[in-house]
Protein backbone atom coordinates (compact mmCIF):
# COMPACT_ATOMS: atom_id res chain seq x y z
CA UNK A 1 0.00 0.00 0.00
CA UNK A 2 1.69 3.21 -1.06
CA UNK A 3 2.15 6.21 1.59
CA UNK A 4 0.40 9.07 1.42
CA UNK A 5 1.95 12.21 0.03
CA UNK A 6 2.45 14.22 3.33
CA UNK A 7 3.88 10.96 5.25
CA UNK A 8 6.37 10.52 2.05
CA UNK A 9 6.98 14.41 2.34
CA UNK A 10 7.86 13.72 6.10
CA UNK A 11 10.16 11.04 5.09
CA UNK A 12 12.13 13.37 2.63
CA UNK A 13 12.74 15.88 5.30
CA UNK A 14 14.03 13.16 7.71
CA UNK A 15 16.55 11.68 4.88
CA UNK A 16 17.94 14.79 3.91
CA UNK A 17 18.52 16.23 7.81
CA UNK A 18 15.72 19.27 7.68
CA UNK A 19 14.04 17.78 10.24
CA UNK A 20 16.21 17.96 13.65
CA UNK A 21 15.71 17.16 17.08
CA UNK A 22 17.53 19.05 20.06
CA UNK A 23 16.93 22.20 21.16
CA UNK A 24 16.56 25.49 19.36
CA UNK A 25 15.73 29.37 19.51
CA UNK A 26 12.93 30.39 16.13
CA UNK A 27 13.17 33.48 14.53
CA UNK A 28 10.05 34.61 16.54
CA UNK A 29 12.18 34.16 19.77
CA UNK A 30 10.51 31.28 21.08
CA UNK A 31 12.46 27.84 22.14
CA UNK A 32 11.60 24.55 20.63
CA UNK A 33 12.34 21.09 20.67
CA UNK A 34 12.56 20.61 17.14
CA UNK A 35 13.81 22.41 13.96
CA UNK A 36 12.32 22.23 10.82
CA UNK A 37 15.30 23.35 7.71
CA UNK A 38 13.37 23.55 4.44
CA UNK A 39 16.12 24.94 2.76
CA UNK A 40 18.01 21.75 3.37
CA UNK A 41 15.32 19.98 1.93
CA UNK A 42 14.80 22.27 -1.38
CA UNK A 43 18.47 21.93 -2.64
CA UNK A 44 17.18 17.97 -3.31
CA UNK A 45 15.31 17.92 -6.58
CA UNK A 46 12.87 15.26 -5.47
CA UNK A 47 11.88 17.22 -2.79
CA UNK A 48 11.15 19.78 -4.15
CA UNK A 49 9.84 19.02 -7.71
CA UNK A 50 7.25 16.91 -4.83
CA UNK A 51 6.81 19.90 -2.71
CA UNK A 52 6.02 21.76 -5.74
CA UNK A 53 3.39 19.05 -6.91
CA UNK A 54 1.71 19.45 -3.72
CA UNK A 55 1.38 23.10 -3.57
CA UNK A 56 0.17 23.29 -7.53
CA UNK A 57 -3.51 21.89 -6.50
CA UNK A 58 -3.67 25.88 -4.67
CA UNK A 59 -2.44 27.46 -7.39
CA UNK A 60 -5.32 26.50 -10.28
CA UNK A 61 -7.46 29.71 -9.40
CA UNK A 62 -4.60 31.98 -9.02
CA UNK A 63 -2.75 34.32 -11.60
CA UNK A 64 0.99 34.37 -9.59
CA UNK A 65 2.15 32.65 -7.01
CA UNK A 66 4.71 34.68 -4.40
CA UNK A 67 7.22 33.49 -1.91
CA UNK A 68 9.11 35.83 0.63
CA UNK A 69 12.78 35.81 -0.04
CA UNK A 70 14.84 33.36 1.05
CA UNK A 71 13.20 30.30 2.09
CA UNK A 72 10.64 30.35 -0.18
CA UNK A 73 12.03 31.89 -3.50
CA UNK A 74 13.21 28.13 -4.55
CA UNK A 75 9.29 26.42 -3.36
CA UNK A 76 7.84 29.73 -5.20
CA UNK A 77 9.93 29.28 -8.68
CA UNK A 78 9.08 25.06 -8.48
CA UNK A 79 5.48 25.95 -7.95
CA UNK A 80 5.46 28.42 -10.84
CA UNK A 81 7.30 25.88 -13.46
CA UNK A 82 4.77 23.11 -11.73
CA UNK A 83 1.98 25.35 -12.69
CA UNK A 84 2.58 27.37 -15.68
CA UNK A 85 1.88 30.71 -13.39
CA UNK A 86 4.98 33.53 -13.05
CA UNK A 87 5.95 34.16 -9.54
CA UNK A 88 6.76 36.83 -7.48
CA UNK A 89 10.23 37.02 -5.22
CA UNK A 90 8.68 39.40 -2.07
CA UNK A 91 11.61 41.17 -0.12
CA UNK A 92 11.19 41.12 3.93
CA UNK A 93 11.22 44.47 3.53
CA UNK A 94 11.68 47.31 0.74
CA UNK A 95 15.08 48.06 -0.92
CA UNK A 96 15.89 51.13 0.71
CA UNK A 97 18.20 51.96 -2.49
CA UNK A 98 17.75 51.61 -6.53
CA UNK A 99 14.04 51.24 -6.52
CA UNK A 100 13.01 50.56 -3.72
CA UNK A 101 10.36 47.64 -4.73
CA UNK A 102 8.83 45.18 -2.38
CA UNK A 103 9.08 42.23 -4.60
CA UNK A 104 10.95 41.18 -8.08
CA UNK A 105 8.35 40.02 -10.76
CA UNK A 106 5.29 41.61 -12.81
CA UNK A 107 2.04 42.17 -10.43
CA UNK A 108 -1.01 43.74 -11.72
CA UNK A 109 -4.13 45.35 -9.84
CA UNK A 110 -6.38 42.33 -9.36
CA UNK A 111 -4.21 39.37 -9.82
CA UNK A 112 -5.22 36.74 -7.54
CA UNK A 113 -1.59 35.55 -5.70
CA UNK A 114 -0.77 32.25 -3.76
CA UNK A 115 2.03 32.85 -1.51
CA UNK A 116 3.95 29.98 -0.45
CA UNK A 117 5.88 29.89 2.32
CA UNK A 118 8.66 27.22 3.92
CA UNK A 119 7.76 27.04 7.93
CA UNK A 120 4.88 29.13 9.43
CA UNK A 121 5.49 29.92 13.32
CA UNK A 122 3.47 32.92 13.97
CA UNK A 123 2.93 34.20 10.73
CA UNK A 124 4.73 37.60 10.90
CA UNK A 125 6.41 37.47 8.20
CA UNK A 126 3.70 36.43 5.94
CA UNK A 127 1.58 39.25 7.31
CA UNK A 128 3.75 42.04 6.59
CA UNK A 129 4.60 40.23 2.95
CA UNK A 130 0.46 39.89 2.38
CA UNK A 131 -0.04 43.50 3.75
CA UNK A 132 2.39 45.25 1.13
CA UNK A 133 0.98 43.04 -1.49
CA UNK A 134 -2.10 43.76 -1.07
CA UNK A 135 -0.62 47.67 -1.44
CA UNK A 136 0.11 47.16 -4.92
CA UNK A 137 -3.46 45.64 -5.65
CA UNK A 138 -3.02 42.14 -5.29
CA UNK A 139 -5.75 39.95 -3.97
CA UNK A 140 -3.91 37.44 -1.42
CA UNK A 141 -6.81 34.37 -0.01
CA UNK A 142 -4.43 31.81 0.35
CA UNK A 143 -1.03 30.71 1.58
CA UNK A 144 0.03 26.97 1.31
CA UNK A 145 3.23 25.97 3.56
CA UNK A 146 5.23 22.76 4.25
CA UNK A 147 5.32 23.38 7.74
CA UNK A 148 2.78 24.91 9.52
CA UNK A 149 4.29 25.01 13.75
CA UNK A 150 0.85 25.71 14.73
CA UNK A 151 1.84 28.28 16.85
CA UNK A 152 -1.06 30.91 15.87
CA UNK A 153 0.01 31.70 12.26
CA UNK A 154 -3.35 30.34 10.63
CA UNK A 155 -5.16 32.60 12.94
CA UNK A 156 -3.22 35.52 12.35
CA UNK A 157 -3.43 35.06 8.64
CA UNK A 158 -7.45 34.48 9.10
CA UNK A 159 -7.75 37.75 10.38
CA UNK A 160 -6.50 39.78 7.56
CA UNK A 161 -8.58 36.78 5.56
CA UNK A 162 -6.38 34.76 4.34
CA UNK A 163 -6.42 31.02 4.63
CA UNK A 164 -3.60 28.93 5.85
CA UNK A 165 -2.61 25.74 3.93
CA UNK A 166 -0.11 23.32 4.86
CA UNK A 167 1.10 19.83 3.86
CA UNK A 168 2.51 18.91 6.93
CA UNK A 169 1.58 20.33 10.74
CA UNK A 170 3.63 19.79 13.61
CA UNK A 171 1.47 17.47 15.36
CA UNK A 172 2.21 14.91 12.50
CA UNK A 173 6.04 16.15 12.64
CA UNK A 174 6.17 15.20 16.64
CA UNK A 175 4.29 11.99 16.03
CA UNK A 176 5.82 10.91 12.75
Amino acid sequence: MAKEPSLLLLDDLKASGALQLGTFTLASGKTSSYYVDIKKAVTRPHVLRSIADSMTAYANKVDRIAGVELGAVPIAAAVSLASDKPFLMVRKASKEHGMKHDFEGDLNRGDKVLLVEDVVTTGGTLRGAIDRLREHGAVVEDCVCVVDREEGGAILLAEIGVRLHALLRASELIKG
